[in-house]
């Protein structure tokens, strides 16, 4: 990743907030979890927080909240780096070293996937920039983050372009803004944006993964 894009990246706070604001707008648009694209869970762990994007592809990236930072860890099955296209089937050298301890800590879990790892960015509580490795890209290759990383949507003009493609349907730009917004969400937006769902269900999966409604 450039080091643009690590400055285009908001402070673990606003992509928090992103990440929350994404996740419930896939409840409200798909009622299989399985197919949702952003996810989120508040009470991951003891003080963390835990937000993941999965295309569906074999592509996904985890984002982890904790009291000390956070820490990105993202995969793109196709890339160069992964252990997948590698006879020893290890990490890619650099990709971990430099990560703080308690940071990397939170990774070990086996729902996380360590393992299956192509770049990873973090920052603690106490940094001003986001950090990632210190890695010997190979010419021609690519780690994927570009990719990955351009899969949160800063903007709501950017959510409904996605969401109208991924979820195939016709979106309400303004009660995505008001959403982006951190207006509450109520049972007219919800049946605005997804007509046929089942809105106390919708309600009721927000509140039970902490996401605001």
């Amino acid at each position: 990743m450039e080091a643009n894009m690590l400055e285009r990246l908001p402070d673990p706070t606003m992509l928090q907030k992103l990440m929350k604001i994404q996740a419930s707008l896939n409840i409200i648009l798909c009622q299989e979890e399985w197919l949702r694209y952003h996810s989120y869970v508040q009470d991951w762990n003891e003080g963390v927080a835990m937000a993941k994007i999965d295309n569906g592809s074999g592509d996904h990236l985890f984002i982890l909240f904790s009291p000390e930072g956070s820490i990105i860890k993202g995969f793109d099955h196709e890339s160069g780096l992964s252990p997948y296209a590698q006879d020893e089937h290890k990490v890619w050298q650099g990709i971990y070293d430099d990560v703080p301890m308690e940071l990397l800590s939170l990774l070990d879990d086996d729902a996380i996937e360590k393992d299956d790892v192509t770049f990873c960015i973090w920052r603690k509580n106490s940094d001003m920039n986001w950090h990632k490795g210190n890695i010997e890209m190979p010419e021609g290759k690519s780690e994927g983050s570009d990719f990955l990383m351009g899969c949160i949507f800063h903007i709501p003009e950017d959510f409904v372009e996605f969401a109208t493609d991924y979820f195939d349907c016709s979106l309400s730009l303004e009660v995505i803004a008001e959403i982006y917004d951190d207006l509450p969400i109520t049972e007219e937006m919800i049946h605005i944006l997804n007509p046929s769902c089942d809105v106390k269900e919708v309600l009721q999966e927000l509140e039970l993964l902490g996401l605001r409604c």
